[in-house]
């Protein structure tokens, strides 16, 4: 995803349209393409190949289409000029990837030293990367990766305080960008070459096979008679097929272009359609069994399977859609548009029957996933089922044609992100060689004061302004690298200092507090007050801190706590979706409604308002706990907190609501969210359910009165 303009995206697409037409880049990208794909689905099935040489192909096959797709100068795309300066460039990055193959080896024998053109080659792999990367996402990630290069090359010795850093040569910064793995072929890239392509490819295939449209129709079947109805196909709609290609923009130009234009035909306003599109669109990549990027990414972080997270991800992804719901309801009720039927949706058991072919890959995706499948290896046998599925059907049988078709159109999906996922390897590793990942977390930490309300208040506010310049999937995995720690840490410290107030803490864990406060066993011997033990462990040092949970704390629970940090800076990381002034999804939803760009962001990011409750639940309750028992105590109650919430912001329940039915909804919302053990809330929720039934009953009073009048 780049941050573009409506216009600037519209303006590269026509570009592309026509440079792939051209007589010469048009078959050569359809070759590269075919090849790329076949080699990605080869290696990452059968796995004959190091990670780093796999990745140092990944990044001369991407970089050569990267340069093929677009051009250096929009003006230029189909010159002789334009088209020669392409072609070198992605020769360039072709012949980078190669020429690792035949030197890596010989790199590490000399003991990590560079010879020959070594040095030569790796300045023009980081160019090229850098230039690829600016014409897939504009300039500022470049511009900051460069900026981060020459803070570890050169001015870093030249500040005084935490983040002086004595500099690296220009020639080891080369040597590990190309070499190393912290570098351009590094853990992201490899994330890239594996999961993210494979994915993508298996969901190219399924919108061949037809899944784009049974999704659309499925949904409208669903929602052909409920109030709002228009809006809910969006949702629905969105959330399934943003599921399959974990891209909001992506999203929008699939399905937005039925559901915006069928919400305004229904009574909606062109700005509310497009967020609601745009709001759902966004939700895409938090919903199971296929999510973003930044899913495979936080499974690579954290050494927790990817199928894990998948399944924790089920409950907070509904709670997100339904609150997008429960907003669309009641705009619905707000405008009367209470009475639209749909009159082309066919009937539900008519949509089941002519496509439920399409869906049984996904099926077979979870299937082998669970049975302990590698995740690369059950998207290729996803992507055969695809083709196997697909003859169940008349219409969309998958012959060698349409194979080919999707293999071309996963590959030029997955073009933008694997030269951003490899390209920011760079800053990646530039964070983790200068230390200032851990820097800032520690920053972080201390200003935070121990409150993991304000802590999340900052990395809030840092996902703010981190949006305005990266997509969402570099967003995630810069705030992840210098937040995340200090983030778990905060969220496990209630329980090291219940342990510490109980007098249960291990003797060798004492020695850590020892060190810092010699009067600890004196203190221990008293009686520790809470505020005394947060005072002491914040008194030490975050890496004593991580050297000292493991001693604490059980292994559940400090997987629980990395994968609660990961997962809230992940959900916080889509917010540069809706929120204005760089929201790209909105305003290409504003676009196809014809609608005020920076209005349709304000309103997408009021709807969106899941992106901020779901994470808080995420910190304070065991919501991810993977006991589905306890998880439901959670998820029931929010369910209904959020109805109230979204009722108290929208000023309707089933009917129009006064100030004080207001207030009271956002007073019963708080408590059934807050953090309280689930007996005390079944009188919350009862209260408020009988508000809601109480609603529903006098807008229907109101509507059996409106004729008499």
């Amino acid at each position: 995803m780049s941050t573009q303009a409506p216009e600037a995206v519209a303006e590269q697409e026509g570009g592309l349209k026509s440079r792939l037409s051209h007589p010469l880049i048009g078959p050569l990208f359809v070759t590269a393409a075919v090849i790329t794909s076949a080699i990605h689905v080869y290696f990452n099935s059968l796995g004959l190949m190091s990670e780093l040489r796999f990745a140092a192909i990944h990044f001369g096959l991407f970089g050569f289409i990267g340069a093929l797709l677009f051009p250096f100068r929009k003006s230029e795309a189909t010159t002789v000029r334009g088209i020669s300066l392409d072609l070198l460039v992605g020769s360039i990055a072709l012949f980078c990837g190669i020429y690792f193959l035949f030197n890596d080896y010989d790199y590490w024998a000399r003991g990590g030293r560079m010879a020959g053109i070594d040095p030569y080659v790796a300045l023009a792999a980081v160019a090229v990367a850098l230039e690829l990367l600016r014409r897939t996402m504009g300039i500022f990630i470049p511009l900051l990766i460069l900026f981060m290069l020459s803070y570890a090359g050169f001015w870093g010795q030249h500040i005084s305080g935490v983040f002086r850093f004595p500099s690296i040569s220009a020639n080891e910064i080369l040597a590990r960008s190309y070499f190393g793995d912290l570098g351009l072929f590094g853990q992201i890239a490899q994330i890239s070459m594996t999961y993210v392509f494979m994915f993508v490819l298996f969901g190219a295939f399924l919108v061949k096979s037809g899944a784009a449209e049974f999704i659309i129709d499925l949904a409208r079947s669903v929602a052909r008679r409920a109030i709002g109805g228009s809006g809910m196909v969006a949702v629905m709609g969105s959330a399934l097929m943003g599921s399959i290609n974990g891209s909001a923009v992506g999203n929008i130009a699939t399905t937005g272009v039925v559901t915006i234009p069928l919400m305004k035909r229904s009574g909606y306003t062109p700005r509310f359609a497009a967020a609601v599109e745009t709001a759902a669109s966004t939700g895409g990549p938090l919903l199971p069994p296929i999510m973003g990027a930044g899913a495979f990414v936080m499974s690579s972080y954290t050494q927790i399977p990817y199928v894990t997270i998948a399944a924790v991800s089920v409950l907070p992804a509904l709670l997100y859609f339904a609150s997008v719901l429960f907003f669309v309801r009641m705009e619905a009720i707000r405008e009367g548009a209470t009475e639209f039927v749909d009159p082309d949706a066919r009937p539900i058991a008519r949509v089941l029957k002519d496509g439920w072919h399409t869906l049984m890959p996904v099926l077979v995706l979870v299937a082998l996933l669970v049975v302990g499948y590698s995740a690369t290896y059950s998207a290729a046998g996803a992507i055969v089922s695809v083709i196997v599925f697909s003859w169940l059907s008349p219409r969309n049988r998958m012959g060698p044609r349409q194979v080919v078709e999707a293999m071309i159109d996963g590959t030029r999906n997955a073009t933008p992100t694997a030269i951003l996922l490899v390209a920011i390897g760079l800053l990646v590793g530039i964070l983790g060689t200068t230390g200032f990942g851990p820097t800032f977390s520690l920053m972080i930490l201390e200003w935070s004061r121990g409150s993991l309300l304000l802590m999340l208040l900052f990395i809030v506010l840092v996902s703010l302004v981190l949006g305005m310049g990266l997509p969402v999937t570099a967003a995630y995995i810069v705030l992840a690298t210098i937040s995340a720690p200090s983030l778990a840490d905060l969220i496990t410290s209630g329980h090291v200092i219940d342990m510490m107030v109980a007098g249960n803490l291990p003797d060798q864990a004492g020695m850590f507090f020892q060190l810092a406060e010699p009067a600890f066993p004196a203190m221990m011997e008293a009686g520790l007050t809470a505020a005394q033990a947060r005072a002491l462990l914040d008194g030490l040092p975050l890496e004593l801190r991580a050297t000292l949970r493991p001693m604490v704390l059980e292994p559940e629970l400090m997987m629980l706590s990395l994968l609660s940090a990961h997962m809230i800076i992940f959900w916080l990381s889509q917010d540069s979706n809706v929120t204005p002034p760089v929201c790209l999804p909105a305003f290409v939803a504003a676009a196809i409604a014809g609608s005020a760009p920076m209005r349709t962001g304000l309103t997408a990011f009021r709807l969106a308002k899941g992106l901020y409750i779901v994470p808080l639940l995420f910190a304070f309750t065991p919501l991810l706990s993977g006991d589905w028992g306890t998880m439901m105590t959670i998820f029931l109650p929010a369910l209904i907190g959020i109805h109230a919430l979204a009722a108290a912001l929208s000023g309707v329940i089933e009917h129009r609501a006064g100030l004080a039915l207001r207030l009271v909804s956002l007073l019963l919302g708080a408590v059934l969210l807050w953090p309280l053990e689930a007996e005390l809330k079944i009188i919350p929720a009862a209260l408020y359910l009988g508000l809601l039934w109480w609603s529903w009953r006098r807008r229907l009073a109101q509507a059996e009165a409106l004729p008499a009048r």
